[in-house]
């Protein structure tokens, strides 16, 4: 089962039971966790940015951390999912 980057509506977790990596939800999920390791790279340089500028307020330090939590989320729930695709004595 491949644990999918997205939730359903309760915010419970998605899987995926195929063996075909080629699949069309399959190709979606690898598009989607791309998406969201692209963007989690953007987050990272846009806190940096915010960190090194000691004139940013409040509001930009909660943001710039509201975005870090979520792109963290995102980062996780693929390293799971990844890493349940491992087969047996290759980790």
């Amino acid at each position: 089962m491949r644990l999918l980057p997205w939730t359903g509506a309760d915010g419970k977790p998605c899987y995926l039971s195929t063996d075909n990596p080629h699949s069309l939800l399959s190709r979606l999920a690898d598009d989607v966790e791309a998406a969201q390791l692209a963007s989690a790279e953007q987050v990272l340089a846009g806190c940096k940015a915010v960190l090194d500028d000691r004139e940013a307020g409040e509001r930009a330090v909660r943001f710039a951390l509201v975005r870090a939590v979520e792109s963290l989320a995102d980062v996780l729930r693929i390293v799971v999912s990844r890493g349940g695709r491992i087969p047996e004595g290759d980790g």
